[in-house]
C-alpha cells in the first residue's frame, strides 16, 4: 500500500482530478486485472488503447486513473491524473511503489541487435560460478538466484521488471543483468531504472517494421547510454561504428572493446574448432568453449564487465574457459554417422552472416553446408531479401522454410526470401514450407561429415501460425532424425 502522492514523485503531471493523499493498493494497466484501490494505468499500447478501459477499471475498484487524456464522464470519488507520456508515468510508478529496488542492485542493461542474450545468460552464468547471488532478465528466461521464471517478452514492462527486482533483494540477489531491447526502451520499460553499467554489442538490420528507419532505432538504443548515471559505466564495441554514437552525451564512464581497433579491452583468436577457440584477453590466453568472431567479442565484453565489476581477473579467465552455449546460440549435435546439427537463433542478416562464415571457417572444403531458414512474419520484410542472398551465398545447399508465419501469408514471406537469391545460386536452393519437413529433408541430403544449420528459432519451442502456438523445438527435431 503507497499514498497516490509517494507513487507519483518524478512523475511529469499535467492536470489532477480529484485527491493525491489516497491509498492505493497496486499499480495496474490491464483493466481484467484491476482489484479494489488499484490505480489503473491508461497506456496507448501498439494494438490496445487502455483509455478505452478506464470505466470498466473503475467498475472494478480503481480508486485513481492515469492517463493522458481526461474520460468524458468523471466518476465521484476517483482521482484521475493525466500525463504527457502514460508508459513514462508507469515507469517512474512502479520504481517509487517497489522501493526502487534497481538502486539496492549491481544492475547491467545488455542491449545492441545480437549478442544481448548471450552476454546477459554468460553474465549470470559467470558471476554465479564466481559465488554471488545473481539475477537474469532475458528473451528466454528470467532468474533470480537459481528460481527460473518464463519469459514472455525480451524486456519485460516496468512493473513486472521492478517486481522481479524486489523479488530479487528479497532472495539476496546482489548482480542483476538484463537484456535490454529496443522495443523495451522505446516504450520506456527501462525508464526510472538505477543502471551500474550498460553494454553495447552492435547494430544491424533489424525491427525496421517498428522503428521505420535506420537512424531512429540506432537512437532508441543510445537512450539506454543517455539515461546511465555518472557511477555507472557505458562498454561499447568499437568496431562496430555505432560504438561511438552510443558514447555520445552519456554521463558514464566511457569504456571500449574490439577486436580490430585500439579499445580499452582487446582480443585476438589464436585458433579455432568445432569444440572451442583459443582468444587472447588483453595479453591473456584462455580456451573457451564457445566459437565464432562473434563469440570473441560476446567474451570480451563479458570479461570486460566483470573486470568493470571489480571481480578478479585470474578467476575470471578460469570461469570464462567453462561457460557452455547458450540455449539455441549455436548449439550443436554430432550424429554416430559424424553429421553434424547446428541450431541458432541467427534471424537478422547479420547474425545469419555471422553464424555461416563461422561454420566455413571451421570447414575442410569436403563437406556440404546444408541451411534450413526461413523468416518472421509481422515483422521487417526488408531483411527478408537480405537473409536469402546471405544463406544461398554462404552455403552448399539452401532450405527455405517457415519461421514464425504469425498472420502473414507464408507464401509472400517465402517469396521475398527467394528474391534475394543471385543468380549463380538458383541451384542451390529449395522451398519446403512446413518447417518439420524441411528439417527431415536437410536430414535425408546430409552424407557422414556434412553440417546442417537451421537457422531462426534457436531456442523458441513453438512456432506461432495464424495467433496460434504450436509445439515446435528445431533441436528435438533434427536430434531425433539424426539418432532415429
Amino acid at each position: 500500500m503507497k499514498s497516490l502522492k509517494d507513487l507519483l514523485y518524478r512523475v511529469p503531471i499535467q492536470g489532477v482530478v480529484g485527491a493525491t493523499g489516497i491509498t492505493v493498493a497496486e499499480i495496474c494497466f490491464d483493466s481484467r486485472k484491476v482489484d479494489l484501490n488499484d490505480v489503473f494505468v491508461a497506456v496507448r499500447g501498439t494494438m490496445v488503447d487502455g483509455h478505452h478501459y478506464i470505466k470498466q477499471a473503475c467498475d472494478q475498484g480503481a480508486i485513481a486513473i492515469i492517463c493522458e487524456e481526461l474520460p468524458q464522464h468523471i466518476i465521484n470519488g476517483i482521482t484521475y491524473v493525466t500525463v504527457t507520456d502514460a508508459t513514462q508515468a508507469m515507469a517512474y510508478m512502479a520504481d517509487n511503489f517497489y522501493d526502487h529496488p534497481s538502486a539496492a542492485l549491481t544492475l547491467v542493461g545488455v542491449t545492441g541487435t545480437n549478442g544481448k542474450t548471450t552476454v546477459a545468460t554468460l553474465l549470470y552464468d559467470l558471476f554465479t560460478k564466481l559465488g554471488h547471488q545473481t539475477g537474469l532478465l532475458s528473451t528466454v528466461v528470467n532468474r533470480i538466484g537459481a528460481i527460473e521464471r518464463p519469459a514472455t517478452h525480451t524486456t519485460p514492462d516496468s512493473l513486472t521488471i521492478n517486481k522481479l527486482l524486489r523479488t530479487m533483494l528479497d532472495h539476496d540477489v546482489t548482480h542483476c543483468f538484463m537484456e535490454a531491447s529496443s522495443h523495451g526502451i522505446d516504450q520506456n520499460r527501462t525508464l526510472g531504472l538505477t543502471f551500474a553499467g550498460g553494454i553495447f554489442t552492435n547494430l544491424s538490420h533489424d525491427h525496421l517494421d517498428y522503428h521505420h528507419d535506420f537512424k531512429s532505432y540506432r537512437d532508441v538504443k543510445k537512450r539506454l547510454f543517455d539515461q546511465l548515471p555518472q557511477s555507472a559505466f557505458a562498454l561499447v564495441n568499437l568496431d562496430d561504428k555505432n560504438g561511438a554514437v552510443m558514447l555520445q552525451n552519456t554521463k558514464a564512464s566511457k569504456v571500449t572493446y574490439a577486436q580490430k581497433s585500439l579499445a580499452d579491452y582487446k582480443v585476438n583468436v589464436l585458433e579455432r574448432q568445432l569444440s572451442g577457440q583459443l582468444i587472447k584477453i588483453n595479453q591473456q590466453e584462455v580456451w573457451v568453449k564457445l566459437i565464432g568472431a562473434f563469440n570473441a567479442y560476446n567474451l570480451l565484453a563479458i570479461y570486460a564487465c566483470a573486470d568493470l565489476l571489480k571481480q578478479p581477473g585470474g578467476e575470471t579467465l578460469r570461469v570464462l574457459s567453462t561457460l557452455e552455449s547458450v540455449s539455441g546460440r549455436f548449439q550443436y549435435f554430432i550424429s554416430s554417422t559424424g553429421v553434424t546439427a547446428i541450431v541458432d537463433y541467427a534471424h537478422t542478416p547479420d547474425a545469419l552472416d555471422n553464424v555461416l562464415s563461422t561454420i566455413n571457417d571451421l570447414r575442410t572444403g569436403n563437406e556440404s553446408l546444408i541451411t534450413v531458414v526461413g523468416c518472421g512474419g509481422d515483422r521487417d520484410p526488408e531483411k527478408r531479401p537480405k537473409m536469402g542472398t546471405i544463406a544461398a551465398s554462404w552455403s552448399s545447399k539452401v532450405i527455405f522454410t517457415n519461421d514464425n508465419p504469425r498472420n502473414e501469408d507464408p507464401q509472400l514471406i517465402l517469396q521475398a526470401i527467394e528474391a534475394g537469391v543471385a543468380a549463380q545460386d538458383f541451384k542451390k536452393y529449395v522451398v519446403i514450407a512446413d518447417r518439420a519437413q524441411a528439417i527431415k529433408t536437410a536430414v535425408q541430403m546430409a552424407a557422414p561429415k556434412d553440417i546442417i544449420l537451421i537457422a531462426g528459432k534457436g531456442h523458441e519451442t513453438y512456432q506461432e501460425i495464424k495467433g496460434q502456438r504450436f509445439d515446435f523445438n528445431d533441436l528435438e527435431i533434427v536430434t531425433d532424425l539424426l539418432t532415429n
